[in-house]
Formats: structure tokens, C-alpha cells, sequence
């Protein structure tokens, strides 16, 4: 089953209509950071690439599944999304909400196919971490107190999502929403760590994040990130949340 549904996906990927739709893209400038799970003091290097400014939204994505209606909500296969999917839509074509508010329910499958639809993908974990580290100010704003605790008061705060892209603080790099509206997909967001020293760690027990997850940690007070390594450790790529969403990136091009 599994490497029927790989195939298939896969299939399903290579036909999809090309939109310029949702283009614009700030650059985060590549460097190395100290993420908080890895080998003990291990740095990873993070190359130059480009990011959605916002999240992909209500209206971005309903133009997505006309024009790829294998992805509406009557018509995707059950081996890629379950039965949240788009749950808050009424119809195919009929979503809840703010246009401009950022999309959810939606599965990983979905996401990636967004993306490569988009001539973009996800993000990588490392990707997605080393932009979010930022600030209005500093590209690494991850010791000072005011910015931990602007997202621990968000985690704290249900129902943000249906609010416009845009709403939140323009970080460093000039990208929104990082923070305070909804936690996003990224490309691997299955290789978590939470034991070992690996980040590729394949004998975890998912079941035991939550109790281990100071094991590998680079910094044990950084308690909100703690919290979205332990969200992504509880996902699957078929499952949806209305709390999750996503956005593209993209290779910088020699």
C-alpha cells in the first residue's frame, strides 16, 4: 500500500496546471544556525533561497483545485487526505472564512502539489526554522524574551486563522505570518528527532514525543519550538488541522 500510494501520488504530480498565482517571494539570506534538535552543538547550513511572503490562501487554493480538480474535496483520494480535508468548505468550490485568510485543512500531498503546481515546493524543516528565527529587527531574534513570548501567546490563542495574510509582523526578511496566523507544512516535517543524535532518527516511538523531547535539545528553554517539533512529530502526510496551512519556496537560480 505504501509504495502503491508513492506511485500514484507521484502520477497524480505530474499533471497539474502551471499558475503564477501567490508570486511573490522574499529572499532569506543562506548561513549556519544551531537547530534544536541534532547532534550536540552540530550547526546546519542553510543556502540562500527564496520564500513566500505569505501563507497560500482561501483564494489562491480555490484557484488551485479548479484548476486541478483532483485535489476538490469530493474528488481526493482518501490515500491522500482524510476526511478533515477542506472540512470547513461547503462545497468544491465554496470555502468558510476570508479569502485572504491563509487556507487550512489541508494535507501534506495537497500542499507539496501546490507548490510543484506553482513551479515551487515546500520548504525544508531547516528552511523554514532558520527564516522564522527572525524578527522585525535581527535574522535571529530566538534570545530575546519579547519574541518567545509573542509566539508562546499565540500558541495560547485559539482561532487565529481566520484573519488576512499580512496581519502579523514583517520579519527581517521581509516574509509575514511566520508566526500568528497558522503553523505550516514543511518538506520534512516527518524526520523530527527525539531520541539519539541523528535527525534521521527512524527508531523514535512517536507516541513518546511529548515525554522526551528535552532529549537532543539545543536549547531547553525554547519551549515553543519544542511545541511545533512535537505538532509535526504527531502528523501524518494524509492528515489536515485547522490549524496548519503552508507556503511555497524556491531554489535561487545561478
Amino acid at each position: 500500500m505504501k509504495y502503491y500510494s508513492t506511485a500514484l501520488f507521484l502520477l497524480l504530480s505530474l499533471f497539474c496546471k502551471l499558475s503564477a498565482q501567490n508570486d511573490k517571494m522574499a529572499m532569506v539570506e543562506g548561513g549556519v544556525y544551531l537547530p534544536l534538535y541534532g547532534a550536540e552543538g552540530k550547526t546546519v547550513k542553510v543556502e540562500p533561497f527564496l520564500m513566500d511572503v505569505h501563507p497560500v490562501t482561501n483564494a489562491d487554493y480555490l484557484k488551485f483545485v479548479q484548476e486541478n480538480p483532483k485535489w476538490k474535496k469530493s474528488n481526493v483520494k482518501s490515500l491522500f487526505a482524510d476526511k478533515s480535508y477542506l472540512s470547513k468548505w461547503t462545497d468544491d468550490t465554496t470555502f468558510t472564512g476570508l479569502k485572504d485568510a491563509p487556507v487550512n485543512n489541508v494535507s501534506w500531498f495537497a500542499a507539496k502539489n501546490y507548490c510543484e503546481c506553482q513551479g515551487k515546493r515546500l520548504p525544508t524543516m531547516d528552511e523554514w526554522e532558520y527564516a522564522a528565527m527572525a524578527n522585525e529587527n535581527v535574522p535571529d531574534a530566538r534570545k530575546i524574551k519579547a519574541y518567545n513570548q509573542y509566539i508562546l501567546n499565540w500558541y495560547e490563542t485559539p482561532k487565529t486563522f481566520n484573519q488576512p495574510v499580512g496581519s502579523t509582523f514583517k520579519n527581517y526578511y521581509g516574509i509575514y505570518d511566520l508566526h500568528g496566523l497558522v503553523w505550516e507544512w514543511t518538506q520534512d516535517f516527518n524526520t523530527v528527532l527525539i531520541s539519539g543524535e541523528s535527525r534521521k532518527d527512524v527508531d523514535k516511538d512517536a507516541n513518546l514525543f511529548c515525554g522526551s523531547a528535552a532529549i537532543g535539545a539545543s536549547d531547553l528553554m525554547n519551549y515553543a519550538a519544542f511545541m511545533r517539533y512535537a505538532f509535526r512529530g504527531s502528523m501524518k502526510a494524509r492528515y489536515s488541522s485547522q490549524n496548519l496551512g503552508f507556503r511555497c519556496a524556491k531554489d535561487i537560480e545561478n
